[in-house]
């Protein structure tokens, strides 16, 4: 069964279920899939196809939902792009998918966020989604009766891949516009529903407890869980949200757009591990190579990269994805994640994981937000910098902050440098933006 059999079979086991919820919108599982089947027959009759590749802008509404599923319906592959991506950008990704066709049984064309150039297609197939939906299900407890809080885009796997557990058991969905509406997010959490659930970034986590934590500690009898993941979140976080919602659970999932959801930790245990991403789940194979990196297998990894086999080669090999993330797994099979290969800083030989050093900072009083990056040093060949973003204006001392970290870290990994700023630059999904801090580093020459 795809994901649209399961929308049919909803309609047809509760068809006066709430589905979907989004601002004054409410639609039944009926009702949904008679906009879906009505759309359906409107682009027919506009010449789409089975196999036709589809770009179109994501948007949180009813509306994209409909077009999602009833591309699907008809045989298409969805290609949902950021609504608010540039026009050209838009138009050389269409131009760009017309040249290729998509295997058979591909679902959806899903871009990954890129900081440079265009990003690349990762193709998902029906199979996966199903795949990733059973995953979800057996490893967060998603069921018929939750009500699930949308607030991140829809073209990306963090949000997108809510709607495939709800479906298939026939929950329903509110969607959101994110958080720069913190009283509609709140609100989601007002309609008549005993059981709710959603999907944070750790950045927006971060913000939820910084402005708001006791309009988030009074959903504590009604949130059944938080999910968590695309970037990793600081111990400080974690042991915050745990005694905000005590009695939810509260899950650290491990997952990407090319290996889909491959595992999750509750870190609201008792033991709240940093790091820890638990188990693998029902569809998923986690392997640790030689070099200390994470590989993935199972029925939820990307078909490949759309039009590019050499690059999908490179980490997709033998039913297997190769990533750049660190980790290993304890004696409990539990896995633990200590960074990308990518972003290690050699200072003076010694390696220096930055998610660390943010970590720790992180958890001083006077610090909101903060990156970790290297910059060059005539002696020990790197050095680290810190940028930070203060908690309240004028509250920031850098010594006061160097002689903490002392405390935490080894000598090696306490920055040389500190900087002020006024926001840390972020990728779409919440990601840490390094490439773009490291790019726009001064030439040797200035350093030195």
């Amino acid at each position: 069964m795809t994901l649209e059999d399961y929308l049919e079979q909803d309609a047809r086991l509760y068809p006066d279920k709430i589905a979907v919820i989004c601002g004054n919108e409410s639609f039944t599982y009926s009702e949904l899939y008679q906009e879906v089947m009505s759309r359906c027959r409107q682009l027919t009759e506009a010449s789409y196809h089975k196999g036709q590749i589809v770009t179109l802008r994501s948007s949180q509404s009813v509306d994209f939902l409909v077009t999602y599923f009833a591309l699907h319906k008809i045989g298409c592959v969805v290609a949902p792009l950021e609504k608010n991506v540039p026009e050209d950008m838009f138009r050389q990704i269409t131009e760009k998918l017309t040249q290729h066709a998509a295997p058979e049984g591909s679902a959806d064309i899903l871009y990954t966020t890129g900081t440079t150039g265009i990003p690349k297609g990762v193709i998902i197939s029906h199979r996966t989604i199903v795949a990733d939906a059973e995953n979800l299900i057996g490893g967060l407890g998603f069921s018929h009766d939750l009500a699930f809080v949308i607030n991140g885009p829809l073209n990306h796997i963090g949000s997108l891949s809510k709607v495939y557990p709800i479906v298939l058991l026939g929950g329903t969905l509110i969607i959101t516009d994110g958080l720069k509406d913190l009283d509609g997010f709140f609100n989601a959490f007002d309609y008549p529903y005993e059981k709710y659930a959603t999907f944070l970034v750790p950045s927006s986590i971060r913000i939820l407890i910084q402005f708001s934590a006791d309009r988030l500690s009074r959903l504590a009898d009604k949130m059944d869980f938080i999910e968590t993941g695309a970037a990793a979140i600081s111990q400080d976080d974690m042991e915050r949200l745990c005694q905000l919602l005590p009695k939810s659970r509260l899950y650290n999932t491990y997952a990407s757009t090319e290996t889909g959801i491959i595992s999750t930790y509750n870190y609201n245990d008792g033991k709240c591990e940093a790091g820890c991403l638990g188990r693998p789940m029902r569809h998923s194979q986690i392997i640790i190579t030689e070099k200390g990196l994470i590989a993935c297998k199972g029925e939820t990894l990307m078909t490949g990269y759309l039009g590019e086999p050499e690059r999908t080669a490179e980490i997709l090999r033998d039913g297997t994805i190769y990533t750049s993330d660190m980790g290993v797994i304890d004696e409990e099979g539990m896995l633990h994640l200590s960074g990308r290969e990518d972003d290690v800083i050699n200072v003076g030989g010694f390696k220096v994981a930055p998610t660390e050093v943010e970590d720790a900072a992180l958890a001083f009083p006077s610090v909101r937000d903060c990156i970790c990056i290297p910059v060059r040093h005539p002696i020990t060949g790197m050095a680290l910098k810190l940028l930070v973003v203060e908690a309240e204006e004028n509250t920031f001392n850098k010594r006061a902050l160097a002689q903490y970290l002392k405390t935490k870290l080894e000598p090696y990994k306490i920055p040389l440098l500190y900087e002020t700023v006024d926001m840390i630059k972020r990728t779409y999904n919440g990601k840490l933006d390094r490439k773009f801090y490291i790019s726009s580093q001064p030439p040797k020459s200035s350093l030195t």
